[in-house]
C-alpha cells in the first residue's frame, strides 16, 4: 500500500504528529511530505477543497508516501464515498453526536451490504489491483475518526468510542468550548471532557485524536491518551514565519 504501516500504526497507538491543510495546492502537499510529519489533514469542511482539487492533492500525497487524512465537508456518504476512492488515508468525520450516527458513520466508510459503494478503478483501489478480491481485502485499511465536537457527543462518548468501522474519535477542542458557552480553550468542562473521551477510548482500544495549536500545547494533551495530534495548519504556520521576519527585520 502507498501508506505503509500508517493504518497499523493508528490502530496500534503510535505517538504521531501531523496538521491540518487549508490551502487547496498541490505544492503544499509536496512541502509537507519532506517536512517529517506523520500525516497531514486536508481540511474539507473549513476551506475551499473542491473535488478536482482534493483530487490532486490526495494523489500527490499518496505518490510521495505522505499519509492523507480528509476532512470531510459533513458526514455524509457521498463525501465519505469521494474522498475514500480519491486516496485518503482515512477520515476525520465533523459532528458526531451519538452512538448511532457514529454506526452510521463506519458502515458507510466500509465495504457491504448498505456501505460504501464498490468501485474497481480507483485511486482508493490502486486501481483494481488484485481484482475485486484485492480491492475488497484492502477495504477496511482506510481509518476511520468521528469527530467530538457537541457536549451531548461527550455524554454519548462511550457509545461513540465502541461503534463499528470506528478507529479513533478526534475531540474537536474549539467547536466543543463554544458548545459548553465558553471564548477560551480553558475550561473545566473541556479538560473534563478530555478525561471523557479518553476514559471511553481506553477501554475500546481505540485511537485518540485531537487539535493543539503548537506541539507544546499538545504534549499535555498526552496525559488523556491522546496519540495524534493534529497541530496547527499550514496557514498558522506561514503566518507564524511571516510574523516572525517581520518583528526580526524591525526589531
Amino acid at each position: 500500500m502507498a501508506y505503509g504501516t500508517f493504518s497499523d500504526d493508528v490502530r496500534s497507538g503510535k505517538r504521531m504528529i501531523g496538521t491540518f491543510v487549508k490551502t487547496p495546492e498541490v505544492m503544499v502537499v509536496e512541502t509537507l511530505a519532506r517536512a517529517g510529519l506523520d500525516f497531514i489533514c486536508l481540511d474539507g469542511e473549513h476551506a475551499p477543497l473542491d473535488r478536482a482539487r482534493l483530487d490532486a492533492c490526495l494523489a500527490v500525497g499518496r505518490g510521495l508516501g505522505l499519509p492523507c487524512l480528509v476532512r470531510v465537508p459533513a458526514a455524509r456518504g457521498e463525501y465519505i464515498l469521494q474522498a475514500l476512492d480519491m486516496g485518503a488515508a482515512g477520515l476525520v468525520i465533523p459532528h458526531i453526536d451519538s452512538a448511532e450516527k457514529a454506526a452510521e458513520m463506519g458502515r458507510l466508510s466500509r465495504f457491504g451490504n448498505g456501505g460504501r459503494g464498490f468501485a474497481g478503478s480507483t485511486r482508493g483501489s490502486d486501481w483494481g489491483a488484485g481484482g475485486m478480491a484485492g480491492v475488497l481485502a484492502r477495504g477496511g485499511d482506510p481509518v476511520v475518526f468521528v469527530q467530538i465536537e457537541e457536549p451531548e457527543g461527550v455524554e454519548a462518548a462511550e457509545g461513540i468510542a465502541a461503534a463499528p468501522g470506528i478507529d479513533g474519535v478526534f475531540l474537536g477542542p474549539a467547536d466543543l468550548s463554544v458548545g459548553y458557552g465558553h471564548a477560551d480553550l480553558a475550561s473545566a468542562d473541556l479538560a473534563a471532557a478530555y478525561v471523557r473521551v479518553g476514559s471511553a477510548l481506553r477501554e475500546t482500544g481505540g485511537a485518540y485524536a485531537t487539535f493543539a495549536p503548537t506541539a507544546e500545547a499538545g504534549r499535555a494533551l498526552e496525559a488523556h491518551g491522546v496519540t495524534m495530534l493534529f497541530v496547527g495548519s499550514e496557514l498558522g504556520w506561514m503566518a507564524e514565519g511571516a510574523r516572525a521576519a517581520a518583528a526580526a527585520f524591525r526589531g
